[in-house]
């Protein structure tokens, strides 16, 4: 993998790979719990459980795989893109590990993200996501450098890492003595979700495994309405700066489509509305695209009443004004 090349590791992970993750990780990474409310479960008419992945080191689910695969490449020095919570995610696993890093954003990515990357001790290099292509930039740089690239979602070392938050929600569940009857993941390249189906598939088996997406950044779910992989229109817009890939990943693709459910969009109104009510109910700080899942629970675009449904809460990196802005809007 070094020299701009990515890894000749393109077996997908399989649950063996998930679980020898969740066993390298365990004591790195912060072990979110499964939070319940009473009071929601009423209001919906079944049982919902939160998994607040927004309280991870970093901010995110992203420290899992970018730990995960750094602890096992071990390169010396590595390259990531990103908008934000990868670059999080490498800059702390590689600062744990006493790697350099050189991490790729967009100009336009949340302050709070490009800061945070920088104090975990990475260079940031700016781009313009309108005209240059990320990729491009970030392979060029590990040439320049002889570093390795960690892709944010098409690398089995980092779908696995994610796939560790599958296996907590698993254990957690049969530790109640509980099963779930969904699981609703929120989707940008599809690497969180493909890691956790992987798990859930031999873990929890009964349990449908959905995603969750942008409207207009809708690419996973209709791709898997069309058995193959299709770009979103160029030129989109949402609030949802950690979920805007161009299209599924070429390796997550035939994960999520052999065992996914199926997916659904909400729209910047709906998330909006589900981090008010993570914060209201929970007295979380969710971003924008870290409330998808939830969003389509509580827009009914995935009917809870008479369910058990476990909704994970990806990140929790938005700037401080966007987030006082949505929790002063009228939320009707």
């Amino acid at each position: 993998m070094s020299g701009g090349a990515t890894s000749d590791r393109v077996r997908p992970p399989t649950v063996r790979d998930v679980l020898a993750a969740a066993a390298r990780l365990a004591g790195v990474v912060r072990r979110t719990p499964l939070l319940d409310d009473p009071r929601t479960d009423r209001d919906l008419g079944g049982r919902l459980l939160l998994k607040p992945e927004c309280l991870q080191y970093s901010g995110s689910f992203k420290f899992r795989g970018a730990y995960n695969a750094l602890a096992v490449l071990r390169p010396r020095a590595v390259v990531a893109w990103s908008s934000g919570n990868h670059a999080q995610g490498v800059a702390l696993a590689a600062a744990r590990l006493g790697i350099p890093a050189t991490i790729v954003m967009p100009a336009d990515a949340p302050a709070i993200k490009r800061r945070n990357t920088e104090a975990l001790g990475a260079r940031l290099v700016l781009y313009d996501r309108a005209r240059e292509s990320r990729e491009e930039i970030g392979l060029a740089l590990a040439r320049e450098l002889g570093a390795t690239v960690i892709r944010p979602y098409d690398e089995p070392l980092v779908i696995a890492g994610q796939g560790t938050v599958g296996v907590e929600i698993a254990r957690d569940l049969l530790a109640r003595h509980m099963l779930a009857d969904r699981v609703v993941v929120p989707c940008g390249g599809g690497g969180l979700s493909a890691g956790i189906a992987t798990a859930l598939a031999t873990l929890l088996p009964a349990a449908e495994v959905w995603i969750a997406e942008p409207a207009g950044f809708d690419d996973t779910r209709r791709s898997l309405a069309a058995g193959r992989r299709l770009r979103n229109p160029s030129g989109g817009r949402t609030l949802c700066d950690a979920l805007m890939a161009p299209e599924p990943g070429e390796i997550t693709f035939p994960l999520n489509r052999r065992l996914l459910t199926g997916g659904v969009a909400v729209t910047d109104a709906e998330v909006e509305a589900a981090m008010r009510w993570a914060f209201d109910r929970f007295k979380l700080v969710v971003e924008p695209g870290g409330a998808v899942a939830l969003a389509a629970i509580l827009a009914g675009r995935i009917p809870l009443e008479g369910r058990t449904v476990v909704a994970v809460l990806s990140g929790g990196n938005v700037d401080a004004g966007l987030f006082a802005r949505v929790l002063a809007r009228d939320g009707g």
